[in-house]
Formats: structure tokens, sequence, C-alpha cells
């Protein structure tokens, strides 16, 4: 990275400078529309149609004198306001986490030293290091700028780059758009060329910032799932009011008491009303986020975590993603002559000048893990005294194009008449600024090919001089440069690699190499890593394609090699239109448009760039297959869990609005206040946003093919299934209840009874959906902390209600005694049992399909 003009870097300002203006002015940030504040969170609460239930039942209890019951309803209402706000405050912590995990981040100068920072840390008067793939962090002015475009469209809607070039002198401000300014602003994207730049505008005074001020009060459009779930929990919502006043009026006309009839109303809404759906949904996807992040990838895109049970193919690069990305040099070439690394004696004189052009053309302090090995092999290679840049000023450098794969530096030293040019880069495109004639350029492929298949990445360098009163052209194509030679590059595959594409292969994922290296060196790596064999595709091959063609192409070829970045975007358009779910890997400010394409674009945290970041909707931090593999792992179990909540809460209603109406229909007691209903449902909302949250994966997990994207959230067998087990705890409560009132018990003994019952069996029911697979003593055995602690709480509360007499007289029960607990627990146990048993025989009704003919194909 190249600094001012006289070299080096610009001091900066000091770190205590820097600390003391973050104070003053706050983070670089932008007005985010639609976050939502503690405010916001509680009035949503307070329109949610459970709250207004309980309201309701606390209004009727004190008109009916009821006193205690009215504040016992009401401590219950502001308890769910408690909890609910807590896990809401608790979830936009942790997406403001991640927002600040996958913020931009930026490279600055602080007590004249280079360092990477937050972007919302960035301060007025932080010199900026700007390089190409950066999202600028702030307005700034410009003090160097080397062959600097930036893509101002976010601000100016022109979608050409603007050229940029350093200020001279004082300037005044100057608005978005147009060639030669000295500014960047906040939101453009280096698209080429390097400089660096000092901040003068942060957060909402930057133009950005002005524009987002305007939008602060608008609410984001909600993903389409919450929006689905919040749809159902107000059509059921509908529904149970409907019923609810029915039954009030029913109960008032048979009974002639309206007020207990508008309790019983009350009660059976409450029975009916799933309002754990979006709870559950939200706990999900952010605690997902948050165990995805401990796998080393970021959550940009909530959506992503849906998506990433049902992947079916992965494009994945090789450098750096399949490979450690730490580079070496181990083998020159200079015609007939070879060095490899280990061999005795120093560097020769050919292949210690092919190292020194390799170093020019590199940057002076490189980032980029092939240029870090040109450097290192520089120093092992060439005497101290004649290091490269010894003496020597950059004047001119290009870099790399879409047409033209080469960098190339011009060097100039202090009275000399003549400039140093250093080109490195693709052999093919080294070969072209060289002139090879035929014979010249089938020679070089031969020493490629031969390099290539032992798996190393080759390039070329070539060298010229020209005269130091030449003016600047426009392309590096006008020197007449002289080819040195090749390097080979060696980046050793991870070890966990191969036993990651296995496992790929055993889930029905497809994974498909796509790179811009050799033929050769890719088909080496792709059989280290296991890939299935097949022929290597180019990007040469691509273009001779139509779209039909390569539509059938990418049905089963899994190795491209030699590709543009422009046609990966094709590749990953050719599998969508096949039916794949695509998770599509890229780094560079050119994948950006087919991390966009793909349903799930996979950025890289370490190399990547924040375009290529910024389009994606996972980052991974350490760039390791291996994380990818463990997001994909972790996907599939969130929407496991997600489905067995799910089939929980419909299961544990069907007992709960049952209870609520058969009193209704036959002519019995009230089993269930309203009272009841609001302590189960604060019950219900813990286990499943907790318990099932933190179930481990399924044995099977990576085992079955993907998940079939068009199928519902809860298929028909899983309503089935749910539906079953409801009814069969209604059955053995409301029977239990009938039973011991015709045997004489008192009508407060048997709602005791009941209540217990109903207590015992949910927890029976948590057991039976835990798993597609446990058996039951896997079950009981399988470690889940949380699973426990809701149990071990919900017992004390249980029996704090039973034991102690005014709480046993505030739910109207009456006493219990051992017996009639050992029955409870008894039948609790054979009811388990036989949901158990009933779980295997109908295991085909309610097992997710997947994409079962697909992944037989593979």
């Amino acid at each position: 990275m190249e600094g001012d003009p006289a070299g080096g870097f610009r001091p900066g300002l000091s770190s205590r400078e820097a600390a003391v203006r973050l104070a003053a002015e706050g983070p670089n940030a932008l007005p985010q529309a639609g976050r939502r504040t503690l405010g916001r969170i509680v009035g949503e609460i307070l329109r949610e149609p459970m709250f207004a239930l309980l309201l309701a039942a606390a209004a009727i209890y004190l008109a009916l004198g009821d006193l205690r019951e009215a504040m016992v309803l009401a401590a219950f209402a502001s308890t769910s306001v408690v909890i609910a706000v807590v896990q809401e405050a608790r979830t936009e912590r942790v997406l403001d986490t991640l927002r600040d995990l996958t913020s931009p981040r930026a490279l600055v100068i602080r007590d004249g030293i280079a360092q990477r920072i937050a972007g919302t840390e960035v301060v007025r008067g932080d010199l900026l290091v700007l390089a190409e793939g950066d999202r600028v962090p702030a307005d700034a002015i410009l003090w160097s700028a080397h062959d600097l475009l930036c893509d101002e469209s976010l601000l100016t809607g022109e979608a050409v780059p603007v050229r940029k070039v350093a200020a001279g002198g004082p300037t005044g401000a100057k608005r978005p758009g147009g060639d030669d300014l000295p500014y960047v602003y906040s939101g453009s994207l280096v698209v080429r060329g390097h400089g660096q730049a000092e901040v003068v505008a942060t957060g909402a005074r930057s133009e950005i910032g002005k524009i987002g001020l305007a939008i602060t009060r608008l609410d984001p459009e909600p993903p389409r799932l919450q929006a689905q779930m919040r749809r159902l929990v107000r059509n059921f919502a509908a529904v149970s009011l409907s019923l609810s006043a029915l039954a009030a009026v029913l109960y008032g006309m048979w009974r002639g008491g309206w007020l207990d009839g508008l309790l019983s109303g009350v009660a059976l809404g409450m029975s009916m009303l799933p309002e754990e759906f979006p709870l559950v949904l939200t706990v999900f996807m952010v605690m997902g986020a948050w165990r995805i992040s401990r796998a080393r990838v970021l959550t940009r895109r909530i959506a992503a975590i849906e998506t990433l049970g049902a992947a079916t193919v992965l494009c994945t690069d090789k450098t750096g993603t399949l490979t450690q990305n730490r580079m070496s040099i181990v083998a020159l070439s200079c015609g007939p002559e070879i060095w490899r690394r280990g061999d005795p004696g120093a560097v020769g004189p050919r292949f210690a000048e092919l190292v020194e052009y390799g170093v020019l053309a590199s940057a002076r302090e490189p980032v980029d893990p092939m240029e870090k090995a040109f450097h290192g092999l520089g120093e092992e290679a060439l005497p101290a005294q004649s290091r490269p840049y010894l003496g020597r000023t950059l004047k001119w450098e290009y870099g790399l194009r879409p047409d033209l794969l080469a960098v190339t530096h011009v060097w100039e030293e202090p009275g000399a008449k003549m400039l140093t040019v250093a080109a490195k880069g693709a052999p093919e495109a080294i070969a072209e600024l060289c002139r090879m004639t035929e014979p010249e350029l089938a020679k070089m492929r031969r020493a490629v090919d031969a390099m290539a298949r032992e798996g190393m990445r080759v390039l070329a360098v070539a060298r010229a001089a020209i005269s130091a009163t030449v003016a600047r052209p426009e392309t590096p194509r006008s020197f007449a440069l002289t080819f040195l030679g090749l390097v080979g590059i060696a980046d050793p595959l991870r070890p966990n690699v191969p036993a990651a594409v296995r496992e790929c292969r055993t889930a029905g994922i497809r994974v498909v190499m796509i790179t811009g290296d050799y033929p050769q060196t890719a088909h080496a790596i792709a059989a280290a890593a296991g890939f299935a064999s097949g022929e290597v595709v180019t990007g040469a091959d691509l273009d001779c394609l139509g779209d039909s063609e390569l539509k059938e192409l990418v049905r089963s070829a899994t190795i491209f090699a030699r590709i543009m970045p422009e046609q990966k975007l094709r590749i990953v358009n050719a599998l969508k239109t096949n039916g794949e779910i695509v998770a599509m890997t890229g780094d560079g400010v050119n994948d950006a448009p087919s991390l966009k394409a793909a349903h799930i674009g996979i950025a890289m945290g370490g190399r990547g760039t924040d375009v290529a970041r910024e389009a994606a909707a996972l980052v991974l931090l350490d760039d390791d297959f291996g994380s990818i593999i463990s997001a994909i792992r972790l996907g599939r179990r969130i929407y496991d869990n997600l489905r067995k909540a799910m089939a929980y809460i419909l299961a544990v209603h069907v007992p709960i609005a049952g209870l609520a109406l058969v009193p209704l229909l036959f002519g019995l007691p009230l089993i269930l206040w309203p009272l009841h209903i609001a302590l189960l449902e604060m019950v219900i909302d813990p286990v499943c946003s907790i318990v099932f949250e933190a179930e481990r994966e399924e044995a099977d997990t990576m085992c079955r093919p993907p998940r079939d994207p068009a199928a519902p959230l809860l298929p028909a067998g899983f309503v089935v299934w749910s539906l079953l087990q409801g009814v069969a705890v209604l059955a053995f409560v409301a029977g239990l209840f009938v039973l011991v009132l015709r045997r004489g018990l008192a009508e407060s003994d048997a709602r005791a009874l009941a209540f217990a019952a109903l207590v015992v069996v949910n927890f029976g029911l948590v057991l039976v959906n835990r798993s597609r697979g446990y058996s039951l003593r896997a079950a009981l055995v399988q470690p889940n902390p949380a699973l426990w602690l809701v149990a071990a709480a919900t017992a004390v509360i249980l029996a704090a209600i039973l034991l102690v007499p005014p709480a046993r007289d505030l739910f109207r029960f009456g006493p219990l005694h051992a017996d009639d607990l050992a029955v409870v627990f008894a039948g609790g146990i054979v009811l388990l049992i036989m949901l158990e048993l009933g779980k295997k025989r109908l295991h085909p009704l309610w097992a997710s399909p997947g994409r079962t003919t697909r992944a037989r194909a593979r």
C-alpha cells in the first residue's frame, strides 16, 4: 500500500486525540431506520391479543369483587410484558452486536501506525488508507491517489465509477458526482487503485448520513416467515375471539351467569391463542445467528439461516477456502533451469533477478498472500544491500484489469535516465505483454502445465527499462517487456477439507470448485480434497456455450478453472435454472453480483472486500471451508428445532383449549379459569423458546438430503401428529377429571388433579417432541440443561400452588394426597409410552421427506 508521494504514511491522529473526538462526536454510525426502541417494543406487546385478554379477565374479576384474583391476573400481564421486553431487548443487543461485527472495517493511520478498526470508530481527522474493494467509511479529502476510481452510485445514481485525484491544497466542499474531485464519500466503493484521505465528516454529518436522517422513522418490511407467523397468530386470534364471544353468550344463556360466562369466554380465547409462534421464531433466528457466529460465520441476513438447510450445491473458491492461504514460492523456472525450495546452495543470478522483479511488481507493504510469498523469498535469496526498493520510488502503477490479469509497477531512481518496469501476473497475460511468438508461447505453456500438475499456482514475471522522459501510457501494453520466467506458488490443502467434502456428499450437497487458477492446479487440489472426478471446465469453454448448453453442463461438472468473476454469475444462474439451491463463496469486488444472485452468498471475512461482504448473506471470519459445513449443519439443526417447537405448541394448545371448552358443551364445572391458563402460558413460552432451541442436532442431520424449500414449515403430517398428541392428552386429562368427579371427589380437588395432570403430561409432550428418532430412554438422558432447569422450576411452582394454602385457594384448588399424585404420574407415564410408540409407528407420516430423488441422483 503506497503512502503519500514522498513515501510512507502521513502521521494521522494520535490514539488519544481519536478517543477524545469519538467521545465528543459519537460513533460513526448512520441513522438506523426501523430500529426498535424500548418504547416501541412495549407498545407492540401492549397490542398483543394475549395481553388484552389478561387485562379483560382482571377487569371482570374486579367487577365481581374478587380483588385478589384481579391483582394476580394483572401481575401475570405485567410479568408477560417484562419477560417479552427482556427477550426483545436481548434480541436487539444481539442484533446490534452482529451489526458491529459485520460493519465495514477501516484501515487508519494513528500514532504513525496503520491499524484496522471498526468503521464506527472512525473520527474526523483520521487518515484513511483506501484500497480496491474498500467501502469508504466516512467523507474524506484525498491527500494521495493512485489510479483511484470510486463507485458513487449509492449517492448519485450514476453507475459509471468516477476518477479521483489528490488535493493540491485547501478546497471547498463539493457534492458527490463527477471526475477529478479530491473527495471520497461515505458509502462509496473503491473499485480500482488506492490512496490516503483525511476524514472531514462522519455519521449523520456525512452526505449519506444526511439522506439517512430522512428515513429514520420508516419501519423495515418484516421477513417473509415472520410476516406469515404474525398473520397466522392474528387469524387464530380472530377465530378464538369469535368462539370466545359465542362461548360467553351460550354460558350466559344456559347457566345464567353472565360474568362467569365472560370469564369462561376469556379463558377459551386465551387457550386458543398460539402467541408463542412469533416469539419462538424471533428467538430461534437470533439465537441461531449467535450459534452460527460461534462457528466463525457471521449472519448478515437472518433469512439465510432458513435457507441453509435447503442448500443443494456449494460453489467454493480454491485459494484460502479449500487451501490454507499460506502461500510460499516452491519453484522457479527460467528456461531449462529450475530451482526448487530445498535445493542446496544459493539462488543463482537468473533466479535472483526473477525474484527481484517479482518483488518490484508487488506492493511495498503486501497484504495479498502471493505478494507476501515474493517478499519472503526476496528476504531469503537477495542480499540486504541489493534489496529491490532501496533508492527507488514508485512512479506509476497499473492494477489488475478484467482484460489483463497482470500488475505492472514503474520505478524511478534519483538522477537515473531510465525507469525500471516490473510486471507479474497470469502467464498468458505476461506473454501478451512480452509479445511472445507461437513457439515461445507453446514452450511456456508446457512449463506452466508441468508446474500446475504438481498443484502449484503459476505466475510469470517480466521486466523492461524505459526513458525517464516518456509520458505515462494508458496501459502497460505500451512497454516492451522481456520475459524472465515462471514462479510456482504452493498453498497446502486445509487438513479438514477432505472430511468436510465427504460430509457434504453424505448430506446430498454437491461441492463445485470455481477458481481462477490453472486447470491442472485445480484438478490436483480437487483430487486431494476428494471431489467427484470429472473433466475440468475452463473459462474459454464457457465462452463457447450458450445458456441452454451451460444449463446441461452444470448438472454434472464439479471443477471450473480459469474462470472470470462475470462467468461465476453465469454458473450460478445456470444452477438456479436447474432448480438447485446455491451457496456461493466470493471475496472480490467483481464477485458481488454472483454472491447477490446466489440463494446464500458467503463472503470471505479475512481476505474479502467490503463490497463482497455487503453483497453476501454470510461472512466467514476464518475463510475456512469447514466453517461453511458447520453453518449448514447448524442451519439444519435450527430449522429442525423450530419445527419441533411449532409441533409442540400445536399439541399443547389442544388440551388447554379443550379443557376450556368441554365444560361448556357437557355442563361440567369449569376446569381452567383465566388464572390457570395464564400460569400455563408462563410455562409454555420458556419451554418453547429455550428448551427446543437448545436441542442438539439429530444423528442423521447430515445424512439426509436437503430440505425441499417449497415445503411448508408445518407440513400436513406434522399438523396431524401434533393434533393426535393433543387429543390424547385432552382425553386423558378430561377423562381423569370426569372420573374423579363421578367418584365423589370435590370440584376443587378434581380441578387440582386435572391441572397437575396437565402439567405432568406437558413435560411428557416435551420429551416426545425433543427428537424424531430418540427413544424414550435417550430423550431422558440426552443432555439439555435448559430442559431440566425449566422442569425443576415448573415442579417448584406446582408444588407451591398445591401445598401452600393461600396459593391453593387463589387457584380454586383442593388439597391433593400422595395417592392422587401417584395416579397422575402413573397415568402420565402410560400416556408417554403410548405417544412414544405412536411416534415410531407414525414416523413416515410426519418425517420430513427432503429431496430424496435428487439425493439419489448424486
